[in-house]
């Protein structure tokens, strides 16, 4: 997905710039990256956090920059931001999100004698994408919307020019941007995760709406094109994405998993001795389902926080592999002879979950496993974000094939939780991950636990064919 930060400031800017966008880290593995204007010039910085936090690559620029407007991004696709000089001048441009027609777009583009320079593996970098269809606009403005109405996907836009930041939401608002004000009135940011403000003396002014683009300056902000009248907010956002202490369309990410986590006790009736979370993004419906059901919440794995990330986000297999055997310490004396509720946020792909948390569980004593994810079984892959590119990956395609004996042209009986293709489908999964008993939360209960209508949300990765 991507995380993007930026704010204008009558001061120093590069303090809340550098801690801002740091404050995203939780949304990508790969790429990093600051840019500032000041001195009447554009300065940037883009490091590689595959390997280091984004503070210990960044610390020296965090030193050395100066500027009082500036922006930052977190992402695992294209190194960024990037500093464009077109016909509107020189500007500075951060994007988060996936265009799905990347290749034609960029085909057209070179049809029209457009040269891209930034390459990685033959591959043209997405920002650069964004910056160059944005150039075929006569304003900044105008080519944004041309920008939005081009790309199948979704893409979130932060352009910092001279005379101010501009924010852009992608169309449909399936990913997040807010505005924060500064407590004393020194200045403005905008950001995916609201939650980066409040440290910073930040808070939350406005919720930038779909497709809505505006313009910030030290001194304030004016709306340049107002909101879509629809919108698809992507409910993963509540359920793993997005962090605890966000809040997305003015609804709280941890009070919404807690919700989950009562919804699933309330639709259970298994014993056990105690409930647990699978850190982090597991913890919240964990202490909802204890909460309802009145088991006790214990922690009988915990993260290991300074140094290991997502497992879900990084973008091989391999990488993903390695950050899940290693975040997740066991506690013995905690597992030994119970039986365990076991609330997780999601099963995407299923591999990390079997291979190195039901495993560990297993070898230290745990008597019974019952795992309780948060939402349903992921069927299709997001259009929208980065994080699965292949149906191949999801553990519920891969108990479909193994079913059928091959991949079906319908799917839509698997979809339905009271089919008897749906069970067949869920015990498939759940002798594969190696547990005593698998229960889905239903598409319903999350979509209630969320609170926003069922047509405002994206719920294309369990049930397709969203817009």
């Amino acid at each position: 997905m991507g995380g993007l930060f930026g704010v204008v400031a009558r001061e120093s800017c590069i303090k809340t710039l550098f801690y801002g966008t740091d404050y995203h880290s939780h949304l990508g593995t790969e790429n990093g990256g600051l840019a500032v204007f000041g001195e009447n010039n554009f300065k940037k910085a883009i490091h590689s956090i595959s390997q280091a936090q984004f503070k210990s690559k960044f610390v020296d620029h965090y030193r050395q920059m100066r500027g009082t407007a500036g922006i930052g991004a977190i992402d695992d696709d294209s190194p960024q931001p990037l500093i464009i000089r077109s016909r509107f001048g020189t500007f500075a441009i951060a994007a988060s999100g996936l265009i799905t027609n990347k290749d034609r777009l960029t085909a057209e583009l070179l049809r029209e004698g457009t040269s891209f320079s930034e390459i990685k593996n033959g591959v043209v970098n997405t920002v650069e994408l964004v910056a160059k269809l944005i150039s075929r606009g006569t304003s900044l403005v105008e080519g944004i919307v041309r920008m939005q109405e081009a790309i199948e996907g979704s893409i979130c836009t932060l352009i910092l020019t001279e005379e101010g930041l501009y924010a852009a939401r992608d169309k449909y608002g399936r990913f997040p941007l807010a505005i924060g004000r500064e407590r004393a009135g020194q200045g403005f940011a905008v950001a995916t995760e609201s939650s980066s403000f409040p440290n910073l003396n930040y808070e939350l002014d406005k919720v930038i709406g779909p497709g809505e683009i505006v313009l910030l300056t030290a001194d304030g902000y004016k709306v340049l094109r107002p909101a879509n009248n629809q919108r698809k907010v992507c409910a993963f956002l509540w359920i793993y994405t997005g962090y605890p202490s966000s809040s997305y369309e003015g609804i709280s990410v941890e009070n919404t998993r807690e919700r989950c986590g009562r919804a699933m006790a309330r639709q259970d009736d298994i014993s056990a001795d105690l409930v647990c979370g699978i850190p982090d993004s597991g913890v919240g419906h964990a202490l909802g389902y204890a909460a309802e059901s009145k088991i006790p919440y214990r922690r009988p794995l915990v993260k290991y926080t300074p140094g290991y990330g997502r497992s879900y986000t990084p973008p091989s297999q391999d990488i993903r592999d390695l950050v899940a055997t290693m975040k997740l310490s066991a506690v013995h004396d905690v597992i030994n002879g119970n039986r365990m509720i076991v609330c997780d946020d999601s099963i995407v792909r299923g591999t990390q979950l079997k291979n190195y948390t039901v495993k560990k569980l297993w070898e230290n004593g745990a008597r019974e496993i019952h795992v309780r994810p948060a939402c349903p079984p992921l069927m299709f892959t997001c259009l929208y974000g980065s994080s699965t590119r292949s149906t191949s990956e999801l553990a519920a395609r891969r108990a479909i094939l193994a079913i059928e004996g091959k991949e079906p042209s319908d799917i839509t009986p698997y979809l339905d939780c009271r089919s008897k293709e749906y069970s067949r489908m869920v015990e498939w999964i759940r002798r594969d991950l190696n547990v005593t008993t698998l229960k889905f939360l239903n598409i319903e209960a999350m979509i209630e636990a969320i609170g926003l209508p069922e047509d405002q949300l994206c719920l294309h990765c369990w049930r397709g064919g969203d817009l």
